[in-house]
């Protein structure tokens, strides 16, 4: 027997494909015409945006190392070399704690430890017109003084962070956040990997951005605190104050125990 619901009021079901939240009760439910199977009606309430379920969500499990994912954020010449727009403001808070070197030597260890190596590195068109927000804050910054600008060397990754056979290099980062229009999470749910260990540019922008999403999809989130860097200590501070609420900080040295 069907049994009607006010949409409007009750809303029992939002549209999986708009990405909302899908509410369902088993066994059967019509809604102006539309039925939920059995199967679908017994699942728990699930995100559409989200890559595991909270039954099946991973943070806090024991790393394991197939299963792991280094996620090197926009290690480019704008930030890393100098001649790059940014390199004089990141170079102090590169050179205090060493995270170039320390990235490169890691990328080198995970990758012989079975960590699987995603490089996401951020380009715009000259003329900015594929910046997704080119009037307001960073990107605003990113347009007038056209920064990565796509098949320049500034966009290029540093020499000692250059993508080997193997590594996976995330395709159509233009925002902050390296998930929304990308295909980071194809990717990783492609590796099978459970574990995102994060690093790179900036600190208090992209990196935890992406920390963020991650942990809301339900992955087991690792931030490395000394393989990051931005534009003053004040802004690095945040690896000792947000990051805990949305990952594991933990030093480079650290996580190479875990592997």
């Amino acid at each position: 027997q069907k049994r009607a619901c006010n949409w409007p009021a009750q809303r029992s079901m939002l549209s999986l494909g708009l990405g909302c939240l899908a509410l369902v009760r088993p066994p059967l439910l019509h809604c102006e015409g539309a039925q939920l199977s059995h199967a679908a009606g017994s699942r728990l309430a699930v995100m559409a945006d989200r890559t595991f379920s909270a039954a099946d969500a991973k943070g806090g499990i024991e790393l394991d190392p197939s299963k792991t994912a280094m996620v090197f954020i926009e290690y480019q010449n704008e930030f890393t070399t100098e001649g790059g727009k940014l390199h004089d403001a990141v170079k102090e808070c590169m050179d205090e704690t060493g995270m170039l070197a320390k990235s490169a030597s890691l990328a080198k260890k995970a990758r012989k430890a079975g960590v699987k190596v995603f490089h996401a590195p951020i380009s715009f068109k000259e003329d900015g017109s594929d910046n997704p927000n080119k009037a307001l804050g960073i990107l605003a910054g990113c347009a007038t003084d056209k920064l990565f600008t796509e098949g320049t060397w500034n966009t290029q990754f540093h020499e000692s962070m250059t993508p080997e056979p193997g590594d996976v290099v995330v395709q159509g980062k233009k925002g902050l956040d390296a998930f929304p229009g990308t295909d980071l999470e194809e990717q990783l749910v492609a590796n099978g990997v459970e574990t995102v260990v994060l690093s790179g540019f900036l600190t208090n922008c992209c990196v935890e951005s992406t920390m963020r999403t991650a942990y809301e999809k339900g992955f087991n989130v690792i931030t490395l605190i000394d393989c990051c860097a931005t534009l003053s200590a004040e802004a690095q501070a945040v690896t000792s104050g947000s990051y805990g609420m949305f990952s594991k900080p933990m030093s480079a040295s650290d996580f190479e125990e875990l592997i």
